[in-house]
C-alpha cells in the first residue's frame, strides 16, 4: 500500500522531491554523532578548533550546525566549499559544532567578553543569539565592499529582519529554518492535528521538544492560539509554560535536545514531538519509516541562522569570511546549498539558478515558499533584554538545564 503524503504543501513537496533521489545515512541524519572517517577534508581539521590565539594566517575556522552545507558522499566533501578553497586559495576548516544556540555561546562567552578569538573567525548561530552579541558590541561590523553580491541579492525582507542590526551591519543571513511536528505514524495512524494531541497516553514517555526556547515555547504559544510574532507577554508565555511544566513532570515529555535530537526518532525512543522539519524528511527517506512531518495545522515558525565575525578574529581573516560569505551569496552558489539542506534560502536569484542546479526543486516551497506559504510560518516575536533573560531562564530550570 503506497505511503500517504503528508497533507501539508511544503512539506509534501519535500517529500515527492526526496522520494526520486538517492540518499545515505551520512547525508541524511543531521542528528547523527559525526564520526571522522565520514567528514570532508574541510571538516576534519576542524574537530577541535583552538581555543586561543587566533586561526592560522592560511585559514578560517567557520563554526555551524550539523549538516548544514552540501556534502557529496562520494568524495566526503562539501562541493561548495571545495571549490571556494579551490578558487581563492583560503582554506576553510569547517566545523559542524553547533548544537544548540546557548550551549554553543557557552562555549565560547568568556572569550567574548574578553575580546579574544573565540575558536571561529565566523559562526552562524540564530538571530536572536546574533542580537545579544550586537548588543553586547561583541562582534565585527562588515566591510561591505568587500560584499557585492549581498549587496546586490539579499532578499529585501532580510536587511531589517533583525531589529537590533538594521541594514545587516553586523549579520548576513545563511538559512532560514523551519520548525514543525514530527510522529510515528504506526503509533499514531491519525496523526497530529491539536497541540493537546501530544498529550495522548500512548505517547507518555515519548514525546520530546527542542532545547530552543523560541521554538519548543514558539510552538506552544501558537497551539495555544497566540501568534508568536503578535503582542503577548507574561500571561501567555506563563500559560505556554504551564503546558510544558506539567507534560515534563507527568513524565509525558521525556525528551529534550538540540540537533541531536534525529537519533532518539531513528530508534524509536521517541514518537513525537517538535522537530526542524527539514530533519525529518530526510532521515525519512533514508529509514523508511512511517513518520509524519508537517508544519501543524495552528501553524509552525521559521527563523534565521546568520553569519556573524567574532571580536578576537584578526582584520585579515575578517576580509576572507567576508570573501567566502560574498561566494555564497551568488544565486547558482546559493541553490547548491538550498538543494540540499532543504531550507528557505535568502538570496535572489537563487530560484532561478535551480533551474540548472536541480530542476526538481525550482517549486520547492520548503526552498522558496509563496505568500500563501509564508503564511503558515510565524516568527518568534523580538523580545526586551529583560524578557530574554526572564523568559530563558524560567524555561532552561524547567528543563533542569
Amino acid at each position: 500500500m503506497a505511503q500517504q503524503l503528508p497533507e501539508d504543501p511544503i512539506v509534501r513537496n519535500i517529500v515527492s522531491m526526496l522520494r526520486g533521489a538517492q540518499f545515505n545515512r551520512r547525508q541524511l541524519l543531521r542528528g547523527a554523532a559525526i564520526g571522522a572517517a565520514g567528514l570532508g577534508t574541510a571538516a576534519l581539521a576542524s574537530c577541535a578548533p583552538s581555543s586561543g590565539g587566533g586561526s592560522s594566517k592560511d585559514e578560517i575556522i567557520w563554526g555551524n550546525w550539523t549538516y548544514y552545507l552540501d556534502f557529496d558522499e562520494s568524495s566526503s566533501t562539501n562541493p561548495t566549499l571545495e571549490a571556494f578553497m579551490k578558487k581563492t586559495g583560503i582554506q576553510v576548516n569547517y566545523a559542524e559544532d553547533i548544537d544548540d544556540n546557548n550551549t554553543f555561546y557557552g562555549k565560547i562567552k568568556d572569550a567574548l567578553k574578553l575580546d579574544q578569538f573565540t575558536g571561529y573567525d565566523v559562526i552562524t548561530m540564530t538571530d536572536w543569539m546574533d542580537a545579544r552579541l550586537i548588543l553586547a558590541d561583541q562582534v565585527q561590523e562588515f566591510d561591505y565592499a568587500n560584499l557585492p553580491n549581498v549587496k546586490s541579492n539579499l532578499l529585501d525582507t532580510e536587511w531589517d529582519a533583525l531589529a537590533e542590526d538594521p541594514g545587516r551591519k553586523h549579520s548576513i543571513p545563511w538559512q532560514l529554518p523551519t520548525t514543525g511536528w514530527a510522529w510515528n505514524k504506526k503509533a499514531l495512524p491519525k496523526g497530529l492535528h491539536e497541540l493537546d494531541d501530544l498529550l495522548q497516553p500512548e505517547l507518555k514517555g515519548k514525546v520530546q521538544v527542542l532545547s530552543e526556547m523560541r521554538d519548543t515555547i514558539g510552538l506552544i504559544l501558537s497551539g495555544q492560539g497566540v501568534d508568536p510574532s503578535g503582542k503577548w507577554g507574561d500571561a501567555e508565555f506563563d500559560k505556554a509554560m504551564e503546558w510544558l511544566v506539567d507534560a515534563l513532570d507527568s513524565g509525558q515529555i521525556s525528551n529534550v535536545k538540540g540537533n541531536d535530537y534525529t537519533q532518539d526518532l531513528e530508534t524509536g525512543t521517541m514518537l513525537a514531538g517538535f522537530v526542524w522539519t527539514g530533519d525529518v524528511v530526510m532521515m525519512n527517506v533514508e529509514l523508511d519509516k512511517q513518520w509524519g512531518v508537517d508544519l501543524p495545522e495552528f501553524g509552525g515558525l521559521i527563523a534565521r541562522d546568520s553569519f556573524t565575525v567574532p571580536n578576537g578574529t584578526s582584520a585579515a581573516n575578517k576580509k576572507k569570511v567576508e570573501e567566502l560569505i560574498n561566494y555564497y551569496y551568488q544565486p547558482e552558489i546559493a541553490a547548491e546549498v538550498a538543494a540540499y539542506v532543504a531550507y528557505v534560502t535568502p538570496v535572489k536569484g537563487a530560484q532561478e539558478a535551480m533551474k540548472k542546479v536541480d530542476p526538481s526543486q525550482v517549486d520547492n516551497p520548503a526552498i522558496f515558499p509563496t505568500e500563501a506559504d509564508m503564511k503558515k510560518l510565524r516568527t518568534f516575536r523580538i523580545l526586551t533584554p529583560e524578557e530574554d533573560n526572564r523568559y530563558s531562564k524560567t524555561f532552561q530550570k524547567a528543563l533542569g538545564l
